[in-house]
């Protein structure tokens, strides 16, 4: 079964992008977008491919030049967002909290929204091993970044559940960063140093249905205790004061986004594969965006667990009460969870 992204990192490097030094914030109608791989990023993709944030930018007055970037894992995204390189940052829960932790009283970054509820995989073609306790010294575990990554904290909190809290990291000597599209080329491949990926989807789904030996070990949903969102934006506190017609534009082109997709499931399966320039199975695409697990909408749903978790374990120093710590007040993020 060919995997149906770029082989090799299609992100940006750092080099490349030129985050190695600062650079200035670029003024009111100009959005910078870092995403990710995944069909996690489908609200990102009907936006660029309906050019609905310049729509929305007409609607406030302004001429909005968008551009979206592909970088591989968090602490890459929250490197250009520190950066300057970039003004809004597509990254897991994990990530988010990571930097709204580091960030407090300096750049203030917070949630922008989520990009809806998935559950995440954790998959093996590795028949012995049935749940994380059969892991050995010898298995290793792709996901986008060692540790910090939102596969990694899920992955941490599944392990203090069954060892205690002292022992959450225990399955980090385990982890590889890799970028999904390699690691999924890896389990579909069988019998390389690669033998279970906690990816997303479509990742995880392609391996299943592409190794007869592929299953799944764990399920976010199950660690998390119900849906949850994953993945989210983020930007600093800055932009969104500086910039707040862009800001909007963006907001409401990523709601009309949502009900685009909900409304038009046929038509956003078309637009990832147009917009990915992926060679996917169309009807797994579809499968996955009208799955009854998997939820469109903005508003954040279960973080606050994981959230104080990681606060608990001493990965971040702030603890927050609720959502609203580090997701930015907009109507959208009030009832969030």
């Amino acid at each position: 079964m060919q995997v149906p992204f770029r082989r090799g990192l299609a992100a940006l490097t750092l080099a490349a992008f030129g985050l190695a030094g600062a650079l200035p914030a670029w003024a009111e109608g100009q959005l910078r977008i870092a995403e990710q791989f995944g069909i996690v990023y489908l609200l990102l993709n009907v936006a660029q491919d309906q050019a609905l944030i310049q729509k929305h930018g007409k609607a406030q007055g302004v001429e909005i030049n968008v551009e979206f970037v592909k970088l591989s894992g968090g602490a890459n995204v929250n490197d250009a967002l520190l950066s300057g390189s970039i003004d809004v940052a597509g990254a897991g829960v994990g990530p988010l909290l990571t930097i709204w932790d580091r960030t407090q009283g300096r750049q203030n970054v917070r949630g922008i929204a989520s990009l809806g509820n998935f559950p995440y995989y954790l998959v093996s073609d590795r028949p012995g091993i049935k749940t994380i306790a059969d892991f050995t010294d010898q298995d290793r575990i792709a996901l986008p970044s060692v540790s910090v990554s939102v596969q990694a904290r899920i992955l941490q909190l599944a392990s203090a559940k069954l060892w205690g809290d002292a022992q959450f990291s225990k399955l980090d000597k385990n982890q590889v960063a890799l970028p999904h599209p390699e690691a999924t080329a890896a389990i579909i491949k069988g019998g390389t140093e690669i033998n279970a990926h906690f990816g997303n989807p479509p990742f995880q789904e392609q391996e299943l249905a592409g190794n007869p030996n592929a299953h799944i070990v764990l399920k976010s949903y199950d660690v998390l205790g119900g849906p949850a969102s994953a993945t989210v934006l983020y930007g600093t506190e800055k932009f969104r004061k500086e910039n707040p017609k862009t800001y909007k534009a963006f907001v409401d082109a990523l709601a009309e986004a949502a009900s685009f997709v909900r409304a038009n499931p046929e038509k956003a399966a078309d637009i990832f594969i147009r917009t990915n320039k992926s060679g996917i199975d169309r009807k797994l695409v579809l499968s996955i965006i009208t799955n009854p697990e998997v939820e469109f909408k903005l508003t954040p749903q279960n973080t606050l667990r994981l959230a104080q978790f990681m606060q608990r374990i001493g990965a971040i120093k702030n603890k927050p009460a609720s959502t609203r710590d580090y997701f930015f007040d907009d109507a959208h993020n009030v009832a969030g969870s």
